[in-house]
């Protein structure tokens, strides 16, 4: 079987297609077609624009739904402010409290130091009228001794002194003097020691000077001596049950 030649099959095809001999037709855009896609072009453009402005447009909606706050949320800060104010003025309230708990402390610190010092004057006062006679009985001794010398002299004295003792015991003061009684160290200081087995150990045999005291307060012990060598004191019974 033979094979036809290639060039002849084209040239049949060729001359199917264009009959007339002449070149064959070139397809050229139709007006039709270009002013359509320009149009389509067009609207498509102003499409775009039109897209980027609804766009721009619900931006700001957005925003707007965004800066909705929730009830609950409202609802907490609400709460929130509500607690805030209420711890101000309590904190106020409080404040207040102090500065006036202040200035009323100040006030009784002051008011207490001048109590104290008016009582301390008052004390002194006393004191000084109380002693007063004492001294216009001395100056009467003095006088007395010298128009009239020594005799009756030691009367006198002993009459001041009495009325002098008389003065500080109204204004609470005590004399110390434990000649015969048990040592006590909190009132009393050894000067020295005397031997005597008559006595329970430990006994005041002799007293140098007298002590005094206010109160539980010693203003100054008195000097005393104490015996050794004799038998062991009984410790009293109010002693023991305290132990």
């Amino acid at each position: 079987m033979a094979v036809p030649d290639k060039d002849k099959v084209v040239g049949t095809s060729r001359s199917q297609a264009n009959p007339g001999g002449g070149p064959a037709p070139t397809h050229s855009p139709s007006p039709n077609g270009a002013a359509a896609k320009d149009e389509t072009r067009q609207a498509a453009g102003s499409k775009e624009p039109a897209a980027d402005g609804e766009a721009s447009k619900d931006q700001p909606a957005q925003a707007d739904e965004a800066e909705v706050l929730d009830p609950e949320t409202i609802s907490e800060l609400e709460l929130e402010s509500a607690l805030v104010a209420q711890a101000k003025a309590e904190a106020a309230e409080w404040q207040d409290k102090f500065v006036r708990l202040h200035a009323e402390w100040d006030t009784y610190r002051r008011r207490t130091a001048d109590q104290r010092a008016e009582e301390k004057a008052r004390a002194a006062e006393k004191l000084v009228e109380n002693l007063l006679p004492v001294i216009d009985d001395f100056e009467r001794s003095i006088d007395y001794a010298q128009k009239n010398g020594e005799t009756g002299l030691l009367s006198g004295i002993e009459a001041v002194h009495a009325k002098f003792v008389d003065a500080l015991k109204r204004d609470g003061v005590e004399i110390i003097d434990p000649k015969g009684e048990a040592f006590d160290a909190l009132e009393a200081q050894a000067v020295a020691t005397v031997p005597d087995a008559s006595v329970p150990d430990e006994t005041v045999a002799d007293v140098y000077q007298k002590g005094y005291k206010m109160g539980k307060k010693v203003l100054r012990p008195a000097m005393v001596t104490v015996t050794t060598g004799g038998p062991k004191r009984e410790v009293p019974k109010e002693t023991e049950e305290k132990k």
